[in-house]
């Protein structure tokens, strides 16, 4: 299910966003999720151990507030990482018309492209193993954090000068992917740290911290990526999206952590920590992980999950055809991007006000035929017949987007709340990082498929003549996972507790 402006999604934090989202972010969708491991005994909690006690009431009167978290150094570098994952959408419209324009790639290329950019979401369980055991340069979040923001500026630098063809657009498209994979889960381990052994309140509000940082840069990223490319092209907003990654790398100073200490033998402190530790604590970790997901109570609802995501969809088509048959322009789109950003947040207020008590099988039974139904609008768009009906194309396209993004974001929640519902206790970080690798999965294959078809019934950058098919199809196919909904918990949603409930509510 998707919106009828379909743009390709970069992989985001899932909001998605991408995103996000949102990858998505979300990235939902694009679309989304912690993802530190639970390596307890390598764990490093200097980020809480080492703050400066509080004396008196005159620091914390001094000090001002955001989403009711006080704005010390660490909370400041948090709340600035999750921005710009945010903000990076900022590049998300470029890339797509680049790889249209530029490059003269068909819909099925660049659906391609866009799917493979999100491999890096697929093992974010390893960089939490890799930053908890083997420290870089004295540091498990300082370094890492700033090696991500070298690594993605260097990525969005090659694309403003030197990229020119299909393959090196790919390998910089996944190294800016890895870069935000990377921090994302070097800086959920830091809230994850920060949150332990505090109050309800207080990790909920360095939950909100995280999702409305984020959620804010996807909002600002969402106009302007539009304008931008209008106005100056994609190479400058390649380049402007290069400078983004730089502030994580400035704020990693701001990370209250102790260093390691360096062996007194005076080995590479590296090498010591790898060899056995490193991968004895990994083999360990895989182990446990293996034992929790086959247990059937797990494997069952996410295989559900892995097959609700793995269906086919037509994004990069409708893209295609948005801008080469009705003649979109970047502008137009950035505003649309805006409406759906909003709508995405109005999704998740429409989960927490009204779905949150509903059964997650009649959730999913509910908005998956209402979505099937809702998507096949984008047949009246081909069509031509909003225009019969006195509906111009731009207005039908944000009308329409809205009411999709809505009822897509409110279908994603549940995937969260399941997610973090299975998660036993004593690995909740690793399992939901796990598990929403595996959803994110389906996502890429539902993407690859959808390039497949879009190869299959011969569309290209000027032939639609296919779509409306392809449309009904891939909506279609969307309710082939119904008959298997007795594979998940058939019990409400109340019961979630609150760790999983702070969960769901990073997810966002």
């Amino acid at each position: 299910m998707s919106s009828i402006v379909s743009i390709p999604e970069l992989p985001r934090r899932r909001d998605s966003e991408e995103s996000l989202l949102l990858d998505s972010r979300i990235s939902v969708a694009e679309g989304d999720t912690t993802s530190n491991t639970n390596v307890e005994e390598d764990r490093d909690t200097s980020s809480i151990r080492t703050q400066p006690p509080r004396k008196g009431r005159n620091l914390s009167i001094t000090r001002s507030k955001f989403y009711g978290v006080e704005l010390s150094p660490d909370n400041v570098a948090v709340a600035m990482v999750y921005f710009v994952q945010g903000v990076l959408g900022l590049a998300r419209l470029a890339v797509s018309f680049y790889l249209k324009d530029d490059l003269h790639l068909d819909p099925a290329e660049t659906a391609v492209i866009t799917g493979l950019s999100s491999l890096p979401w697929l093992v974010k369980p390893l960089y939490g193993f890799i930053s908890d055991s083997v420290p870089l340069f004295g540091y498990r979040r300082r370094s890492y954090l700033v090696l991500s923001g070298l690594l993605g500026a260097f990525s969005w630098s090659l694309m403003a000068s030197f990229v020119d063809s299909k393959y090196s657009a790919a390998f910089c498209i996944l190294l800016g992917s890895l870069s935000v994979a990377f921090s994302d889960v070097v800086v959920d381990s830091m809230v994850v740290e920060r949150a332990r052994g505090e109050s309800q309140s207080v990790s909920g509000s360095l939950q909100s911290l995280c999702w409305g940082s984020s959620a804010l840069g996807g909002i600002v990223s969402s106009y302007f990526s539009g304008s931008l490319v209008e106005s100056y092209g994609v190479r400058f907003v390649f380049g402007v999206t290069a400078l983004l990654p730089l502030i994580t790398s400035a704020v990693a100073v701001l990370v209250n952590e102790q260093r390691v200490v360096r062996p007194a033998s005076g080995q590479k402190e590296n090498i010591t920590l790898v060899s056995p530790g490193f991968l004895q604590t990994s083999k360990q970790n895989m182990i446990q992980l293996w034992g929790a997901i086959k247990q059937p109570n797990v494997f069952l609802p996410t295989l559900f999950i892995f097959l609700w995501q793995a269906t086919p969809h037509s994004d990069s088509a409708m893209f295609y055809f948005t801008t080469n048959k009705l003649g979109f322009t970047p502008e137009f789109l950035g505003r649309v991007k805006l409406v759906t950003s909003i709508a995405s947040l109005l999704g998740v207020g429409l989960y927490n006000g009204f779905l949150k008590t509903v059964p997650l099988r009649k959730i999913f039974l509910v908005t998956t035929i209402f979505g099937t139904g809702l998507g096949m609008t984008q047949v009246i768009l081909v069509s031509g017949f909003n225009r019969e009906l006195g509906i111009s194309d731009e207005w039908f396209a944000i009308g329409d987007s809205l009411i999709l993004t809505v009822l897509a974001q409110a279908s994603f929640m549940p995937v969260l709340v399941l997610a973090a519902r299975l998660c036993p206790e004593g690995m909740e970080a690793t399992l939901f990082a796990t598990l929403m690798s595996i959803s994110n999965g389906g996502s890429v294959l539902g993407g690859l498929m959808g390039a497949g078809l879009t190869q299959v019934f011969g569309i290209t950058k000027d032939s639609f003549g296919n779509l409306s098919t392809l449309i009904i199809l891939c909506n279609l196919s969307s309710l082939l996972p119904l008959p298997l909904l007795g594979l998940l918990p058939g019990d409400s949603p109340d019961t979630l507790t609150q760790d999983d409930a702070d969960i769901e509510m990073k997810s966002n």
